[in-house]
C-alpha cells in the first residue's frame, strides 16, 4: 500500500471533540522561563480517562495513533509553546500534532528493530527520562523540579505519558543518530578553514544575533501550507507565545532543540531571502514569514552589531625596490615585471620560489597583522582579496609590491574557536543525516490517516 502523503482532518465527531478540548485550554499559561514554581508537590494526577468515542486517527505500519493520542499531543503543543487555540489555527495544530506522532511512531519502530537485530539498548529508560524532565524543568525555572513540571502539565490536561513518550522517543533517536554516525563523521581542516574564511570575509559586515523557526515545506505538505502555518505562528508570537517554545515544537531546523537559537550570523550564512530581511529588521523585531527554496523561515532579531574593525590578515609580498622619485620608465619596467610574475604565484607557498627566478625582486613574509595597521595602500587590497589571491602592483615610496593573502580571520572574543566551529559543522551534518534517515523511513512505511 502506498503511504499517504497528506494528513486528513478527522471525522466530524472527532474534530468537534478536539476543538472543544482545545478551547478549554484557552487562557492557560505557557511554560515560559518566568513560570512561577508550584509551592508543594501534589500527588501525581491519575491518567485522564480515554473518551468512549475514541477512534483511529492514523495507522503507521499497523501501529495505531488514536484520537486520544492526537488530542493529548495537541494539548501538549499548546501548553508547551504558548500557542492559544483559535478557529484559524486549530487545523494547523492538529496537522502538526499528527505529523509529529507519525514521525515518532516510525522512529520508535526503527529503534525497536535495531535493538532486536543488534541486541543493544537504545531506547531511554524511565530513569533517563526522569533526568531529562528535571533538566527541562530547571531550564524553565531554576527552582522547578520535574515533579512540579509534570503536575503543571496535568493541571492543564496533559497526561504524564504523553510528555514522557515525546521525551523518550526524541532523546533515544538523537542518541542513536549520534552513536551510529557521530564517530564516522570527519570534519576536515579544509572545512574548518573555509568556515573561518567566510567569517573573516564577513568580519567587516554587520553581524546579527538571531533565533529561527523553519517550516519544512516537504514535511507539511507544500509551500502554501508552510506559509499559512508560519503566518499563524507569527500571529501567535505577536500575541505573546514565547519564541523559544514555539521553535522547540514547530521548527524543523537543527536549532529547534535550543529554542531556535542560531547565535551570531553574518551575510551569506543564511539564505539570501533571510539576509535581505535581516537588513530591514531592528533588534527585538520579529520577521514576517520568509519563503525560501524548501520552506519558510520566521526570524527574531535579538541583537545587531557593526562589523569588526580588527580583522586579521596573513600576508606575503614580492617587492621591486624603487626610489620615491624613480622615473616613469623605471616604474613601467617594474610594473611589467610584476604583472608577468603574478600568474606564476599559484599559492603562498609558491611565492618565494617564483620571485627568486627574477633578478632584482625581494620576496618575504609580512606575517599576520590587523588590517587597520597596514599601510593605506595595502589595506584596500588586503580587505578586497580572498585567501590565495594576489594583488596587482601597489606603488609605495619604497617601490612596487605584489601582496598575497595567505589567511584571514576575525580577531577578538567574538570569533568562534576551532573546536566550536568543528562542533557546529558536526551538528549540522548529524541533523542532515537524521532528516534524511527519517524521510526514508516515512517513504518506506505504510501510513494511513483517517
Amino acid at each position: 500500500m502506498r503511504p499517504a502523503r497528506s494528513v486528513k482532518t478527522l471525522a466530524a465527531a472527532g474534530a468537534a471533540s478536539i476543538i472543544a478540548l482545545a478551547m478549554a485550554s484557552l487562557g492557560a499559561p505557557a511554560l515560559a522561563q518566568d513560570t512561577a514554581p508550584v509551592e508543594a508537590t501534589p500527588p501525581r494526577a491519575p491518567a485522564a480517562p480515554r473518551p468512549l468515542s475514541e477512534s483511529v486517527a492514523a495507522v503507521v505500519n499497523d501501529d495505531i495513533v488514536s484520537s486520544y493520542d492526537l488530542t493529548q499531543r495537541m494539548r501538549l503543543l499548546m501548553v508547551s509553546s504558548g500557542v492559544q487555540p483559535t478557529e484559524e489555527n486549530l487545523p494547523q495544530l492538529e496537522q502538526e500534532a499528527l505529523r509529529s506522532l507519525i514521525d515518532e511512531r516510525v522512529q520508535l519502530q526503527e529503534l525497536r528493530r535495531v535493538e532486536k537485530a543488534q541486541k543493544i539498548t537504545i531506547i531511554s529508560t524511565d530513569k533517563e527520562v526522569d533526568e531529562q524532565i528535571d533538566d527541562i524543568a530547571k531550564g524553565n525555572n531554576a527552582n522547578m523540579t520535574g515533579a512540579m513540571l509534570m503536575a503543571q502539565l496535568a493541571s492543564q490536561g496533559v497526561g504524564a505519558e504523553t510528555f514522557r513518550s515525546q521525551i523518550r522517543i526524541d532523546s533515544s533517536w538523537q542518541n542513536w543518530i549520534s552513536g551510529r554516525y557521530g564517530s564516522r563523521l570527519r570534519v576536515g581542516e579544509d572545512q574548518i578553514k573555509a568556515f573561518q574564511r567566510r567569517l573573516a570575509e564577513s568580519a567587516s559586515k554587520p553581524q546579527y544575533q538571531v533565533s529561527e523557526v523553519f517550516i519544512d515545506a516537504t514535511r507539511v505538505g507544500g509551500m502554501e501550507t508552510a506559509v499559512n502555518g508560519a503566518t499563524q505562528l507569527v500571529g501567535q508570537m505577536q500575541q505573546g507565545a514565547p519564541f523559544p517554545a514555539v521553535a522547540r515544537q514547530f521548527s524543523s531546523a537543527a536549532t529547534a532543540a535550543n529554542g531556535g537559537d542560531a547565535g551570531w550570523v553574518g551575510p551569506g550564512e543564511m539564505p539570501p531571502e533571510v539576509d535581505a530581511a535581516l537588513e530591514e529588521l531592528r533588534p527585538g523585531q520579529l520577521s514576517r514569514p520568509i519563503p525560501v527554496r524548501d520552506g519558510v523561515y520566521i526570524i527574531y532579531l535579538r541583537d545587531k552589531r557593526a562589523g569588526a574593525k580588527t580583522a586579521l590578515v596573513d600576508l606575503k609580498q614580492v617587492a621591486y625596490p624603487l626610489a620615491a622619485d624613480a622615473s616613469a620608465q623605471q616604474v613601467e619596467a617594474a610594473n611589467s615585471a610584476l604583472l608577468a610574475l603574478k600568474p606564476q604565484i599559484t599559492s603562498c607557498s609558491a611565492l618565494e620560489a617564483a620571485a627568486n627566478k627574477v633578478d632584482g625582486l625581494v620576496a618575504g613574509d609580512l606575517g599576520e597583522a590587523e588590517i587597520t595597521d597596514l599601510a593605506p595602500a595595502f589595506q584596500a587590497a588586503a580587505s578586497a582579496l580572498d585567501i590565495g589571491q594576489v594583488s596587482d602592483p601597489i606603488r609605495t615610496d619604497a617601490g612596487l609590491h605584489l601582496i598575497a593573502v595567505c589567511g584571514k580571520r576575525q580577531s577578538g572574543g567574538n570569533a568562534p574557536s576551532h573546536d566550536q566551529i568543528e562542533n557546529r559543522l558536526r551538528g549540522q551534518q548529524l541533523a542532515l543525516i537524521s532528516k534524511r534517515y527519517l524521510r526514508d523511513l516515512r517513504n518506506s512505511a505504510t501510513i494511513e490517516t483517517r
